[in-house]
């Protein structure tokens, strides 16, 4: 079984299992809901401050001992619920919250003003409820989606509470309004989903938001590597450092100039870190860069500069040496993944797009090559620990 098609099969039996946990109403079961029904005193419903205008191109920077998260609020598909967090937030109601129940991986859940208090620990979950009405929309439950916490089978009872999806949650589609989405610091999220926690999924120790704040959203940053001329692009060099030693990669801008652009940026942003040479075959080619295969899930910013890339084919023979992009069955279906060459392979010209050559350590792709394998797969890992971008 190839690393993506286990990787289905785990996202698979694990949407199944959040189903099946939802059905039997299991204590554990992954859809946010307090742990017990709200006070009977219920506070009157919302009534929002602000125009429509207000609320757009805003972010909440929530402030952690675990680290920052920063949201994108949707203000056009749930307006209401933006407001109240957006006055929540001002107001200091979050300062001191807790993150009060998370599932490893699945969700994190927070913002109940009860969660201040410590004596308070047998009702978190309760408070601040019952505000706001739904907002449906067709924003889904994917990792990153933030979403309102609802009392069981109340649909009008939304408030305060919050969760953030740290993987997809297809299940709660339709179900909760989605009103904002991370759009940095998802793995701070990720961590706090990993919590040691108690019987009642509550964190062993408290995860508090020291400070919610917003502000406006901030200009996206300059996208690195698309200015420079071909003749500029064609002065970098990549050292791709390996567990089995290191290789220098030249390019070839002038024949594959975005593919280039590309490949800069991705191993700028460390996107390559941590993966593996995941598919070897020997006198043909050894493979890596196959993002199933990193150590550690790409942050926002990194997932932002991952896109299938239109082919470049060109006319370099694919000899030993040659470095060039993977693909699909499709031609535009180049991404992350790459290949060297390690013998001639007339079948592969003008089918995948060559952007570069090794010209130091050919030796350690010879290595590489030589390694124990299992069908195409090595038995031992070997690591892209680090691709550098240089000039020389």
């Amino acid at each position: 079984m190839s690393a993506v098609t286990s990787r289905m099969a785990r996202m698979r039996v694990l949407t199944l299992a959040i189903a099946a946990l939802m059905l039997t109403g299991s204590a554990q079961k992954p859809r946010p809901a307090p742990a017990k029904p709200a006070a009977p005193a219920a506070p009157a419903m919302f009534e929002n401050p602000y125009r429509l205008e207000e609320l757009r191109n805003k972010q909440a920077v929530i402030e952690t001992a675990a680290g920052t998260i920063v949201l994108d609020l949707l203000a056009d598909r749930a307006p209401m619920h933006v407001a109240h967090f957006i006055k929540t937030a001002r107001d200091g109601g979050y300062d001191g919250t807790l993150f009060h129940r998370v599932i490893k991986h699945g969700i994190i859940q927070g913002g109940d003003p009860l969660s201040k208090d410590p004596a308070a620990a047998d009702r978190y979950g309760t408070g601040g409820l019952n505000r706001l009405k739904p907002e449906l929309n067709p924003e889904k439950h994917t990792r990153g989606a933030v979403s309102a916490v609802l009392v069981p089978n109340q649909p009008d009872s939304a408030g305060t509470q919050f969760f953030i999806c740290i993987a997809d949650q297809p299940a709660l589609d339709g179900q909760h309004t989605v009103f904002a989405r991370v759009a940095d610091g998802i793995l701070v999220a990720q961590k706090i989903s990993e919590a040691a926690v108690n019987g009642k999924g509550a964190p062993a120790e408290r995860i508090a938001m020291t400070k919610v704040t917003i502000r406006d959203t901030p200009p996206p940053p300059p996208v690195p590597f698309t200015k420079e001329s071909v003749a500029e692009l064609a002065g970098y060099r990549a050292v791709l450092e390996t567990s089995l030693g290191e290789i220098t990669i030249a390019f070839t801008p002038d024949k594959a100039p975005e593919h280039v652009r590309n490949f800069l940026r991705l191993a700028s942003a460390g996107v390559y870190d941590g993966t593996s040479w995941h598919r070897v075959v020997r006198g043909f080619v050894v493979q890596t860069g196959h993002m199933p295969t990193r150590k550690e899930p790409l942050n926002e910013g990194q997932q932002r500069l991952v896109h299938d890339l239109k082919a470049e084919f060109n006319d370099q023979p694919h000899d030993l040496g040659t470095v060039s992009m993977a693909r699909l069955a499709e031609p535009d279906t180049a991404n992350t993944s790459f290949f060297v060459v390690t013998a001639r392979a007339t079948m592969l010209d003008q089918k995948y797009t060559v952007f570069g050559r090794v010209v130091s350590g050919i030796d350690v792709v010879q290595k590489i090559e030589s390694a124990q394998v299992n069908g195409e797969t090595p038995v031992e890992r070997i690591e892209l620990q680090r691709v550098r971008v240089v000039v020389p």
